[in-house]
C-alpha cells in the first residue's frame, strides 16, 4: 500500500498557545493547499482525515474523507488553549515522562499512538486499498510513521511533519519503506 501522511495548514494561533484537539480555524487557504499537493497524491486513493477543521477542511478540499476521530491530535485537556509560559513548573512533569504524562483531563502520547494504531489495525484489516491519503496532525502522524518504521517511541518528535506538506510510506508485508518525507511545501517539489 502507498500511504500519504499530511499535516493540516498552519492553523491560526497565537505562537507558544498549547493546542492539541482545540479547533482552530486555518491560517492558509486549504484549497490552494490542495492544488499545491495534488501532484504529490496518486489519481486514485482513499481519502481519511480527522475531524478537527484544521485537517478536515483540507482533506474535503482533496476529496470525500471518511473522518474518524481517532486521527484527531492528543488532548490536552485543561491546557488547551493555555500559553505554554503560563504552564510554568506544570511542564517539568511531562519533561520527566514525555511519552506517558498527560495534562488534567487529557490523554498521554501512548494513549494518542494507541488510538491511531487501533485506526491502522482496523484499516489493514479490512483489505485495504492500493493508496491511502491521510490528513491529521502531527502527533498522530509521528506515531503512525513511527510505528510503522519501528522508531521506537522515545524519537518519534524527531519525525517532525510539517505544516500543509507531504510523505509517503509504502508498506508491505515484510515492512515498510519511506519514499519521501515533508514534499510540497511553498518553493519544494
Amino acid at each position: 500500500m502507498e500511504l500519504y501522511l499530511i499535516r493540516h495548514p498552519r492553523p491560526r494561533v497565537a505562537p507558544g498557545t498549547c493546542y492539541g484537539q482545540l479547533d482552530l480555524p486555518l491560517a492558509e487557504d486549504p484549497v490552494q493547499v490542495a492544488e499545491r499537493l495534488r501532484p504529490l497524491l496518486p489519481a486514485n486513493y482513499v481519502l481519511y482525515a480527522s475531524p478537527l477543521q484544521r485537517a478536515r477542511l483540507l482533506a474535503e478540499a482533496l476529496g470525500v474523507p471518511r473522518v474518524d476521530a481517532r486521527l484527531m491530535e492528543i488532548h490536552f485537556g485543561a491546557w488547551e488553549g493555555q500559553r505554554y509560559d503560563d504552564l510554568g513548573s506544570a511542564l517539568d512533569a511531562w519533561v520527566e515522562a514525555p511519552l506517558d504524562f498527560a495534562a488534567p483531563g487529557g490523554e498521554s502520547p501512548r494513549q494518542m499512538a494507541a488510538r491511531v494504531q487501533d485506526w491502522w489495525d482496523e484499516l489493514c484489516a479490512s483489505s485495504p486499498p492500493p493508496a491511502v491519503v491521510v490528513v491529521a496532525h502531527g502527533g498522530p502522524l509521528r506515531s503512525l510513521a513511527g510505528s510503522l518504521l519501528h522508531v521506537p517511541p522515545e524519537h518519534w518528535l524527531g519525525l517532525d511533519f510539517a505544516c500543509a506538506e507531504v510523505s509517503r510510506l509504502d508498506v508491505h508485508e515484510w515492512g515498510c519503506v519511506l519514499r519521501y518525507f515533508n514534499r510540497g511545501g511553498q518553493g519544494s517539489a
